[in-house]
Parts: C-alpha cells; sequence; structure tokens
C-alpha cells in the first residue's frame, strides 16, 4: 500500500492559507497545481478503494475525485472545525459516490438488497472517514449487526453493476450527437481541464530543482512509486526519501510564491 505523499498537515495549511490569501491569479494557479499534484496519490488510494465495488474504470473515478478535491480547495475554511484531509476526504468520496450512483444502469435487485446496498454504502463512507481507508466486509457488517454473507450478497451485486461509458451516445441523431461525458462538463471539470494545460509551469518549476529533489518528486507523483520503492530505486533509505520529498515540496512552494512575485513587482 503506498503512502500518502502530500506533505506534513502543517506545510499543506501554509500552501492553502496562501492560495486563500494570494491576490495573484497566477500564483493562485499555480498554488492550486501544487496542492492537487500532492493530493493526487491520495484522490487515487480513494478511487481505487471504491472502485473495488464497480466496473468503472478507475481513472474516470479519479478524475471525479479530483473535483472533489478542487470543490475542497475552493470551499474550505479554517472555521470549520475539521482538518481539511477530513474536509477532502468527505468531498472526494462523496463526488464518486454520487457518480456512481447517478450515471449507473443498476440490476433489478430485490427491494430489501436495495435497502441494504444503501445502508451499505453509507456505512462504507462512515467507516473510511473514520478509520481513513475503506473498511472491509467484516467490519461493515459488525456496524450493521448482520451476517458478513449477506454483506458479501449485496457487494457482490454491486459488482454486477455495468456503468455507462462518458463517450455512450444518449440524446441526438447522426448530425447532433451528445454523450453522456458532454452532459457532465460544468464549470469545475473546465478547472480540471484547465490544471491539465497549466500544468507546465508547474513542471518548470519542477525543473529548477536539484536532481537528487526532482528525481523524488517525479517518481512520486508522477511514476505513482511508494516512498519505499523510491528509496529501493535510489538506493537510501525512505526516511531519507521523505525528507526529499519534503524539502523539494517546501522549495517548489518557495520557487511559486517568490519568482511570480518579483515578476509582478517588476511590472
Amino acid at each position: 500500500m503506498r503512502t500518502d505523499l502530500y506533505g506534513e498537515p502543517e506545510q499543506f495549511d501554509i500552501w492553502l492559507k496562501q492560495y486563500k490569501q494570494s491576490q495573484s491569479e497566477k500564483i493562485k494557479s499555480q498554488l492550486r497545481d501544487l496542492m492537487v499534484m500532492t493530493y493526487l496519490p491520495f484522490v487515487k488510494k480513494l478511487s481505487h478503494g471504491l472502485a473495488r465495488r464497480s466496473t468503472d474504470p478507475v481513472e474516470d473515478l479519479i478524475q471525479v475525485g479530483s473535483l472533489g478535491l478542487l470543490k475542497a480547495l475552493d470551499q474550505y475554511q479554517e472555521d470549520f472545525g475539521t482538518s481539511f484531509k477530513t474536509y477532502a476526504t468527505y468531498l472526494i468520496t462523496g463526488e464518486i459516490r454520487h457518480y456512481l450512483r447517478d450515471k449507473v444502469t443498476i440490476i433489478k435487485a430485490p427491494r430489501e438488497l436495495r435497502e441494504l446496498s444503501y445502508r451499505i454504502n453509507r456505512i462504507i463512507q462512515e467507516l473510511t472517514n473514520k478509520l481513513g481507508q475503506t473498511p472491509d466486509n467484516t467490519e461493515i457488517a459488525n456496524q450493521l449487526q448482520i451476517p458478513v454473507s449477506r454483506v458479501d450478497e449485496v457487494i457482490e451485486v454491486d459488482r454486477r453493476k455495468q456503468l455507462l461509458s462518458l463517450d455512450q451516445v444518449i440524446s441526438g441523431n447522426s448530425e447532433n450527437e451528445q454523450s453522456l461525458g458532454d452532459k457532465l462538463v460544468d464549470n469545475k471539470y473546465n478547472d480540471f481541464q484547465l490544471i491539465q494545460e497549466d500544468r507546465i509551469m508547474l513542471s518548470d518549476a519542477i525543473n529548477e530543482l536539484d536532481k537528487g529533489l526532482k528525481d523524488v518528486v517525479e517518481m512520486s507523483f508522477f511514476e505513482d512509486l511508494s516512498q519505499i520503492e523510491i528509496a529501493q530505486k535510489l538506493g537510501i533509505s525512505q526516511m531519507q526519501v521523505s525528507r526529499r520529498l519534503k524539502k523539494a515540496l517546501a522549495e517548489l512552494f518557495e520557487i511559486i510564491t517568490s519568482k511570480q512575485e518579483k515578476i509582478e513587482n517588476a511590472l
């Protein structure tokens, strides 16, 4: 299981505070890219956990989960009385579950099973938020005080759900076709696309790092290697990898904020 690599909580809090306070749209854009990059492993972890109970391509779930992350970045306030991670987890899993619920064709199962499926999904979300990971069937059964075999039965029904493709045509004639993906597009999904297109600015900042720091960033966030895997590849300890990542992220924050401020002050 890969380790979450989005930095120390207090470090991320600094980025988030700067993101909220900055008057420069360019700095805000790059800080958003940095925060999305460092939280993407966590989005992937949640997406893979939820994908076990569906046939939906996990990449679709990651994109939908990233929408939840964007909402968390925009909406989170310090006075919410909860950590950003807890708040983001709720929105990320919520977006994915809404997608799975609203965009699937469910096999006609007995009403009792459908109702139990709803209860199980609610418990999964509650336990995921509480435990920080997707619960197993035994934990779900214990929480609901029902046999594990009953949970297994409902999960098996969920596994047979047939999800709609984002490219599937849902309306229009051959000259004016409209896909499910077209129906899903909104400003937030456009924002996610802008992040993808805007990532070149973050890449420029990464290229300014020393090779040792640049390597761990690329292996961690773009090659999806765990800290242990990176350590084995580089022949160093996992602790050294962790320190390099922390230093690299701190330097990226400094590069993004100070460099852009100098440019704007010179104008």
